[in-house]
């Protein structure tokens, strides 16, 4: 049985237990807001989506043109979050044991023998930012890509767990094009969300220079620890979805697709490549996430909506003549949010898939 508010029969089967969790983590939401708000003004959407992104275990993609506190604001979470931050500069001349580590040979001192030790490179963190993946060539992308997929890193032979939680952010840079080294839409695909960082407001920019040519020093609390994070990151995955829910997050990634069975005039006129599999997942992932960070004990619609932007406008790929017009992936998205109806006939005929999904 659903509500109108899509909230599911089974989400009773949560814990007296996970339900205080919950409670407990929309509390620890609102500070983390404050504590962030001491240091980083504006950009409401975008520390919205990390939060989302860091308890539903996925990774980050973000693009932002120079000086609008990206490193800042990922260093900042990672303090109030009480987790260990490294800031990774991509370069041309980067290689993937900068990334990842290496062995080296150790003297025994006392048996004269020698061995291999390793060295953790600055991946063994709990927030990495990935400054400019895009300047650095693909071997070196992919040992990272590799890591953030396996969360863990094969150095001779011998697997190395990174720590948990772990979350990757990385940004690029959308002016400067000359010398990179583009990701392909198949490692893209592996970020959960893609963030665009936008100019503050006039009222924005005007209290960042008021505050930071000013003699100010600000201490952040942390308001969790790594330990927290890591049972609310499994307890995301128990929020239960009703079948409505799954299958509009369904319709929704399916309409993206020019292939298969959208009918939508507007995408097979603008769109060449559409959203696989891993969209649907982050879509309820994200949803899930963003329901509990709002103290919820289900999944609505609107979570979904208000998700789709950052998971997909990276796995809907336009066409030239989109491009010429002037349409990028997000006013796609736009359309097939307004589009793809709440509910559909078909809806009553899967509910083995829907509850496989969920």
């Amino acid at each position: 049985m659903v509500s109108n508010a899509g909230q599911p029969s089974d989400a009773v089967n949560l814990s007296d237990e996970d339900r205080h969790s919950i409670e407990q983590l929309k509390g620890a939401h609102d500070r983390l807001r404050n504590e962030l708000g001491k240091i980083i003004v504006g950009q409401s959407d975008v520390i919205e989506h990390l939060l989302v992104a860091i308890f539903a275990q996925g990774h980050c993609l973000l693009e932002g043109v120079p000086g609008l506190a990206k490193t800042l604001m990922v260093s900042s979470l990672a303090r109030a979050l009480a987790l260990d931050f490294a800031r990774i500069q991509f370069t041309p001349d980067l290689m993937p044991s900068d990334i990842t580590g290496t062995e080296v040979i150790q003297d025994d001192r006392a048996s004269g023998e020698r061995t291999f030790r390793f060295l953790q490179g600055p991946i063994f963190r709990n927030i990495v930012l990935a400054d400019e993946i895009n300047r650095t060539p693909p071997k070196t992308q992919a040992a990272l890509l590799e890591a953030m997929q396996e969360r863990q890193v094969t150095i001779g032979g011998t697997r190395h767990k990174l720590p948990g939680p772990f979350f990757v952010l990385a940004t690029q840079n959308p002016i400067e094009q000359e010398g990179t080294y583009t990701l392909p839409e198949a490692q893209q695909d592996r970020f959960m969300f893609k963030i665009f960082v936008d100019y503050p407001s006039y009222d924005e920019e005007f209290l960042i220079a008021e505050s930071t040519t000013a003699d100010r020093d600000v201490t952040l609390e942390p308001v969790l620890g790594g330990e927290e994070i890591l049972r609310l990151q499994r307890l995301v995955r128990r929020v239960p979805v009703s079948p409505y829910v799954i299958h509009y997050a369904l319709r929704l990634v399916r309409a993206t697709r020019v292939q298969g069975e959208s009918d939508s005039a507007f995408v097979k006129e603008n769109v060449a490549w559409g959203a696989g599999p891993r969209g649907v997942q982050y879509l309820l992932l994200g949803a899930k996430a963003r329901a509990m960070l709002d103290g919820r004990y289900f999944v609505t619609i609107d979570d979904v909506r208000s998700v789709a932007r950052p998971v997909l406008r990276h796995r809907v790929i336009t066409n030239f003549n989109a491009e010429s017009r002037g349409i990028n992936s997000d006013r796609v998205i736009d359309q097939l949010v307004t589009d793809v109806p709440e509910r559909s006939s078909g809806d009553e005929i899967a509910p083995q898939l829907a509850t496989a999904l969920a």
